[in-house]
């Protein structure tokens, strides 16, 4: 089994939710609880936090995790993970959002178990929905897969067009190839991918393929201040998180 090392890109500016990786959920920053959560995962040897904050950095340090300081040029979470992953030596690199607080390791190790294929350069996680209504949430990401489980899009809007029992809700933890993650980087912003504020459209329009693993768990991404709230109702009703 080739094991990899898991990144947290945080930073600490962000038009919708300044200061987001630093909000307390139940007393405890969030930062920590997406960190916390997955190093329960088995398949990762290391994790590490990249940021270019202080205060995060900071923070981190007080709860123990390993946290390195990045460039504050970066575009994106994942361009901050690729600074990490350069120096590493593992092959496999997991790009753990840290909006995802109720991420659990074996959605990790599904992903790690995915990649031991290094004709897969890439791999995400979605979730089967049942409530429709959801469809029609932008801050969803919907995606639609072939019949062999790989990626054919994902959009902000309703996809498919009408489905009547469910749809796939996209998690946005990832999963490389070190080297396709830096080959990834080095490549430029696609159309549909700056159309759809979707980083992963850039690697369709490119030619790459993305392996979906089906999770039996949902998440609640927290993207505003009213998500806190949403996380921390559901953590009330379930002792054992």
């Amino acid at each position: 089994m080739k094991k990899a090392t898991g990144i947290i890109p945080a930073r600490y500016h962000s038009a919708r939710f300044p200061g987001k990786p630093l909000a307390l959920i139940k007393g405890k920053p969030m930062i920590q609880r997406v960190y916390e959560r997955a190093k329960t995962a088995e398949y990762l040897t290391r994790l590490i936090i990249a940021t270019d904050d202080e205060r995060i950095f900071k923070t981190c340090k007080a709860f123990g995790a390993e946290v390195q300081m990045t460039s504050p040029h970066h575009n994106s979470g994942t361009e901050r993970a690729a600074e990490i992953a350069e120096k590493l030596n593992t092959p496999i690199v997991i790009n753990i959002q840290v909006d995802e607080p109720l991420i659990r390791g074996k959605m990790i190790d599904e992903l790690v178990s995915a990649l031991q294929d290094e004709s897969i350069p890439m791999a995400t996680l979605a979730a089967k929905v049942k409530d429709i209504r959801l469809l029609y949430e932008k801050n969803t990401v919907k995606l639609v897969v072939d019949k062999q489980g790989f990626a054919l899009y994902f959009s902000r809007s309703p996809l498919p067009f009408n489905p009547t029992d469910h749809f796939l809700q996209h998690i946005g933890i990832y999963g490389y190839q070190k080297d396709f993650l830096l080959e990834f980087c080095s490549m430029q912003p696609s159309r549909l991918e700056k159309t759809e504020k979707l980083e992963q459209l850039r690697v369709l329009e490119n030619g790459y393929k993305i392996k979906i693993i089906e999770s039996p768990f949902q998440t609640l991404s927290v993207d505003s201040p009213q998500d806190i709230i949403n996380v921390e109702n559901y953590l009330k009703k379930r002792e054992d998180e």
